[in-house]
């Protein structure tokens, strides 16, 4: 049998959330979406759309992509803000890493107001390198905030792939 439900009375400074507004909806989903966005970091999705951190690498995670050739991988890594100087990719018992640190500062004075923003930090990706990657001749390059990494394939692993014709029935 389950147990009743006790309700404890609110005690001190807390404030309960507040309703739900009924009238305003759409209000309300964006609350609950600015919300969700700052869980991830972020201030509001208007915020990044002028300029601020992207979601995507305000963890100390960068986002990366990986796309395949008939003779390697390429994987790309966005890292605004960056310099070649602050990176370092390693590879260790099939893990890739690419670790680095960010420091980034901004400053206005104009009339009436100073505004000073700093956004610093180190991060860390680790990726399992896919079989058949030849380690000894991959290669890094960085321009433009983005990191891109070629690892060739080994010539046994563009011998075994093949293309598997889909039939309809």
């Amino acid at each position: 049998m389950a147990d009743p439900v006790t309700k404890i009375p609110a005690e001190g400074g807390e404030k309960a959330p507040a309703p739900i507004d009924r009238l305003r909806p759409l209000e309300s989903l964006r609350s609950e979406i600015d919300r969700v966005f700052q869980d991830f970091g972020g201030n509001s999705i208007f915020d990044r759309a002028f300029g601020r951190m992207p979601v995507s690498f305000s963890r100390g995670v960068p986002a990366v992509d990986l796309t395949e050739s008939d003779k390697a991988f390429e994987l790309s890594a966005e890292l605004p803000g960056v310099d070649a100087k602050d990176l370092e990719v390693t590879l260790a018992e099939g893990i890739l890493t690419i670790r680095g640190e960010k420091n980034e500062a901004k400053e206005e004075k104009d009339k009436g107001y100073y505004l000073s923003e700093r956004r610093y930090g180190t991060f860390l990706r680790s990726l399992e390198l896919p079989r058949g990657v030849d380690s000894e001749n991959i290669a890094a390059s960085f321009s433009n905030g983005v990191l891109k990494i070629t690892l060739p394939k080994t010539p046994e692993r563009q011998k075994t792939d093949r293309k598997i014709t889909v039939k309809a029935t």
